[in-house]
């Protein structure tokens, strides 16, 4: 099963006082793979994780060790991002949400390791099922 990863999981699985840290552990733990994300996502952790600089070199090494994968997006690609952003305009979805959403339609994935359950329940793809979320939260 392939998985898109939003920002919320990165960030409580590289630090361990976040309260969905253990959660978020489990559930990588019992994915296979790597995690599939995109480089907004990143950056949003590069500044949640401004704080912990160790946190961070750790996020880098899971990249170049292909723990996490950077899916890539052409520059020919912004404007299907931008029309997704449109699409969610009330919802204020940010730039690495719609892309999140924009590569799931890409990719034929479904499933979204979030913790953003008030966007993520109302984003769909194309195809318009709702995205599975996991971890469950309660």
């Amino acid at each position: 099963m392939r998985v898109l990863t939003d920002t919320g999981p990165i960030v409580a699985i590289l630090s361990s006082d976040d309260q969905h840290h253990k959660v978020c552990v489990r559930t990588v733990e019992g994915l296979r793979g790597p995690l599939l994300t995109c480089w907004p996502v990143i950056t949003e952790a590069a500044w949640l994780l401004q704080k912990t600089p160790l946190a961070f070199e750790k996020l880098l090494g899971s990249i170049s060790n292909g723990f996490v994968e950077i899916l890539p997006v052409a520059g020919k690609e912004a404007s299907a991002v931008a029309d997704v952003m449109k699409q969610y305009r009330s919802l204020r979805a940010q730039f690495a949400d719609a892309m999140l959403v924009y590569l799931a339609n890409r990719e034929n994935i479904g499933t979204i390791f979030t913790l953003d359950r008030r966007d993520f329940l109302v984003y769909r793809s194309a195809r318009k099922p709702p995205f599975v979320l996991i971890p469950a939260l309660r």
